[in-house]
């Protein structure tokens, strides 16, 4: 396998030109590539005629996934722009804040989307809905033009994308991928996927996931990437089936959706051969594995590029795997920027040493291969260490030297494979009346990733209205949709360190087994009830089934 770095994703579009074999399944739509790449060019025309030569090129995407999303992209590689990958899960001042963070002069967005920014200052006046017929007929006026000749699309340094994640402190991070990462992911043979190969996404497309581990492969070899406007558990086996799918991707809870349909016998009648993703429990891997007779692969990759972990056939079960050629992964004493120790365990599989085996994932020559936050050098500083490149991860390693995952960042969450910090739902949550400090952390999910639990100090405990709170939180328009927290704890006191902070790590130590008052989310709905010994050991069961029991020490 060999990469050319000098080749851009503009070079990969127009690579396709006058391709008739099918590049894109969209609902009851089928674009071959050559169709494709025309789309693409109409966009690269109109974005071009509507560039502000004295502000960034960048080109803000509000949308579901819809082929408008990925025609914008192919047009910004071609006219040297830039895509913001806007969140949808984001509300508000949030939202609005993510855009105008990103210097976003263009913002596309559609009608039904649209009214999410009612009211708030977004930075532009630019603000187009795709699906109106006035864009439809500027893109037409450009129709007939050759690709237009942009020396910036061309040069592999030239950013294509800002996707977001989230800081600790709760300001914004928007990862760059120059349009030369972007390509060498591309050429990059993943799952060794080819020409013939239909790719099923369901995962949104402001994630690096879509983008990433689905569309780049079928853009380089020429094959079909199919997508749904979003992911939908009891869709999925109708999707797969009608593309005629041969690989789809995942992230997170994902898997767990989709095993609790109803099992089907056409799950075993499906054109699956590879499935790749993140974060799915053991359990569910299994399971999938024999209900659809596909075997998930998994690894372990940051959104910045600097560090990959494969599984390898010999890794322990719940082990990230070992590092991909090249990579130089460690797990340090982000303070000393020592090595920790090796994990032990005891007969059980439980960490025995924690306090001194956990650090930060890092790799000691990730700096070169990161390309940084937008306008946020002091979000850079905390990932760079000269060659070194912190993820922010927790994790530790054992004797053998695989690597296990221990969690995240304490002011940060990941709740469904979202991304997002603790501090703006602290602020929505210290809106309530009668609460005085508030402090949200991360605690783990039965089967992957987190849950948010929220410690928050009332004077008066009788008088706290948990239906009056859930209301609440429905009221909040800037309220993201993975923001809700699963555990509420009710304390008169919240914990604090000798220098008065509140002492998050005690917190997330305690969990839901406290003396305290806890009230519990069990589903989606915003319906709480007070955690009971039914509910503790129900939870203990399931972290136990799904092999997590070291989360819960």
């Amino acid at each position: 396998m060999t990469i050319d770095p000098t080749v851009t994703t503009a070079d990969l579009i127009l690579a396709r030109t006058g391709d008739d074999h099918p590049g894109l399944l969209f609902e009851d739509r089928v674009w071959s590539w050559g169709e494709f790449v025309s789309e693409c060019i109409l966009r690269a025309c109109w974005l071009l005629e509507h560039k502000d030569p004295g502000r960034p090129f960048h080109v803000g995407v509000l949308l579901e996934n819809e082929p408008e999303y990925l025609f914008l992209i192919g047009g910004a590689a071609l006219a040297g722009a830039a895509v913001v990958g806007v969140n949808l899960t984001r509300r508000g001042a949030e939202l609005a804040g993510d855009i105008r963070f990103t210097d976003c002069q263009i913002l596309v967005t559609s009608r039904s989307l649209r009214p999410l920014l009612t009211g708030l200052d977004v930075g532009t006046d630019l603000v187009v809905t795709h699906d109106d017929a006035g864009y439809a007929a500027a893109l037409e006026r450009h129709r007939g033009r050759p690709a237009p000749d942009v020396p910036q699309a061309h040069d592999p340094r030239q950013v294509l994308l800002l996707l977001f994640t989230s800081g600790s402190t709760g300001a914004p991070k928007a990862v760059i991928c120059s349009t030369g990462r972007f390509s060498a992911i591309a050429q990059y043979q993943h799952m060794g996927l080819g020409r013939e190969d239909v790719t099923y996404n369901s995962m949104p497309l402001f994630h690096g996931n879509a983008l990433m581990a689905a569309w780049a492969n079928p853009l380089f070899t020429g094959g079909t990437y199919a997508m749904a406007r979003k992911f939908s558990a009891s869709g999925f086996l109708d999707d797969i089936r009608a593309f005629k799918a041969t690989y789809f991707n995942y992230v997170g809870r994902s898997l767990a959706y989709i095993l609790a349909q109803p099992e089907r016998p056409q799950e075993r009648q499906t054109s699956l051969r590879c499935a790749f993703g993140t974060e799915a429990s053991r359990r569910d891997r299994a399971e999938f594995e024999r209900r659809f007779g596909v075997a998930p692969t998994e690894s372990y990759g940051s959104s910045e590029g600097a560090l990959t972990l494969l599984k390898t056939p010999d890794s322990p079960p719940e082990s990230l795997g070992m590092p991909a050629p090249g990579v130089r992964a460690a797990v340090l004493d982000p303070v000393t920027m020592r090595d920790c120790p090796p994990a032990r365990f005891d007969e059980n599989g439980l960490l025995l040493n924690p306090d001194e085996a956990i650090g930060e994932l890092a790799n000691r020559t990730g700096a070169a291969a990161f390309e940084g936050y937008y306008n946020n050098p002091a979000a850079e500083a905390e990932r760079v260490r000269g060659a070194i490149f912190m993820t922010g991860d927790l994790a530790y390693r054992d004797e053998r030297g695989y690597f296990y995952f221990a969690g995240r960042g304490t002011d940060r969450l990941r709740v469904d494979s979202e991304n997002f910090a603790a501090a703006p739902i602290e602020r929505i949550l210290s809106r309530f009346p009668g609460v005085g400090l508030v402090a949200v952390y991360p605690v783990p999910d039965e089967r992957t990733g987190d849950q948010a639990m929220a410690a928050i100090q009332v004077a008066d405990m009788a008088a706290f209205d948990i239906g009056a709170f859930a209301r609440f939180l429905g009221e909040q328009p800037d309220l993201g949709t993975k923001w809700a927290p699963r555990y509420l704890r009710l304390v008169t006191d919240v914990p604090v360190t000798a220098t008065r902070k509140i002492d998050k790590p005690a917190l997330r130590r305690q969990r839901w087994e406290v003396d305290d008052v806890v009230y519990y989310r069990p589903g989606a709905e915003l319906a709480y009830r007070v955690l009971d010994a039914a509910d503790r050991t129900r939870i203990r069961r399931d972290f136990a089934a799904n092999q997590r029991r070291n989360y819960l020490t």
